[in-house]
Formats: structure tokens, C-alpha cells, sequence
């Protein structure tokens, strides 16, 4: 119970999270947010960018981290896929609770419908999307031979291109380290930039 404590304070600070987490913690949250219903609310693409950040001031390895997190990705997903196509089609009907939220399951699924199999690679850099995406799929029952390789492309890109942007900032300028809140902050507002559009788009009829 206590570790589990631990892990909710640490949510409230990305960089006292990656020192705490450790290549196996970040494993674990990368998994979760990908591949677990109840990891909607986690931090990935700040995370991400924060251990590359890290990996260029030497906490961690950064060749070590990029393998080890996009192997948690893919294999999150592939997970995720599972329950959609196991036992997914229950969670229309389930109750909202606070790890789980069934609007954003309603939400990636119309983005699914409207995108295909590209939503399994578009949803990775968008919150929320991201846990539910590969549940959909399995919901829909994409064929396997399709999802894994969205899945490969996805999980890959998403998590290279996150931490290699911290790793060569943080190297190119180390001081960012200092100011690390307002970076997350933009990278925060970015990730959700897709979703303010669609609303936009939604709210005033625009295509």
C-alpha cells in the first residue's frame, strides 16, 4: 500500500517520478498506459520526454531506455488489443469509475471508424486515445496481421521521437533541466492540441 502512495505523489512530479520509477518503473507505467484500462491518466508522452531529458544528463542509458520502453509499448498494446477482442464489448456497459472512463472509449472509437487501421499509430501522441486505441481494434476485431504492424510502427515511433527529442535538447541544452515545468507544460498542451481542434471543429461546424 505504501509503494502504492509512493507512485500517485510521484504522479504530481514528472521528474521525481523518473528518477523514482528507474528503467523497470518506466516499463511498468509505459505497459499501463498502453495495454491497461487503468492507465488512462499516466503521463506518457511527458514521461517520455523527461527520461530522454535524464538520459542526456546520464541517469540513464539512452540506447537502453528507447529499447526497453518501446518493447513495453508494443507489448502494452498487443495487451490491450486482447481485452478488446476477449471480453471488450462489456465496457459499452460498464460504470465510470475513476480509473476508468467510458467517454473516451466512445471517443476513440468514432476516431477509429472515421481513420482505420492509422488509429493505432495516430492515437499513441494523443492522451487517453492511446490506452483505448488497441481495445478498439480488438473490439472491431482488426486481423492481428494488420494490428501488430500499426502497432510495431506506432509504438516505435512514438517512443523514439519522444525520447530522442529530450536526449538531444537536454544535450544540446542543459539547462533546460531548470525549466523542465514549462516544457511539460507545452509538450502537455501539444499532445492535447488534436482534441481542442476536434472540439473546435465539432462546436463551430467546421470540417
Amino acid at each position: 500500500m505504501e509503494f502504492v502512495l509512493d507512485f500517485f505523489d510521484k504522479l504530481r512530479d514528472i521528474q521525481a517520478l523518473v528518477v523514482w520509477a528507474g528503467y523497470v518503473g518506466l516499463f511498468i507505467i509505459v505497459f499501463a498506459e498502453t495495454g491497461l484500462l487503468v492507465g488512462f491518466f499516466l503521463p506518457g508522452d511527458s514521461l517520455l520526454f523527461t527520461a530522454g531529458l535524464f538520459a542526456a544528463q546520464g541517469l540513464f542509458n539512452v540506447y537502453e531506455l528507447c529499447v526497453i520502453l518501446v518493447v513495453a509499448a508494443i507489448t502494452g498494446d498487443a495487451v490491450g488489443y486482447y481485452i478488446g477482442k476477449t471480453g471488450g464489448h462489456t465496457l459499452y456497459a460498464r460504470e465510470d469509475s475513476r480509473f476508468f472512463k467510458k467517454k473516451h472509449l466512445i471517443a476513440t472509437k468514432v476516431f477509429y471508424e472515421k481513420y482505420g487501421a492509422f488509429t493505432i499509430v495516430a492515437a499513441r501522441w494523443m492522451p487517453f486515445a492511446r490506452t483505448f486505441a488497441p481495445v478498439v481494434a480488438g473490439i472491431a476485431e482488426m486481423p492481428y496481421s494488420t494490428f501488430v504492424t500499426y502497432n510495431i510502427v506506432g509504438g516505435t515511433t512514438w517512443v523514439l521521437s519522444m525520447i530522442l527529442a529530450g536526449y538531444f535538447l537536454g544535450t544540446a541544452f542543459p539547462a533546460i533541466v531548470k525549466h523542465l515545468e514549462i516544457v511539460i507544460v507545452v509538450i502537455v498542451f501539444l499532445s492535447l492540441l488534436p482534441g481542442i481542434i476536434k472540439y473546435l471543429q465539432v462546436k463551430y461546424g467546421k470540417k
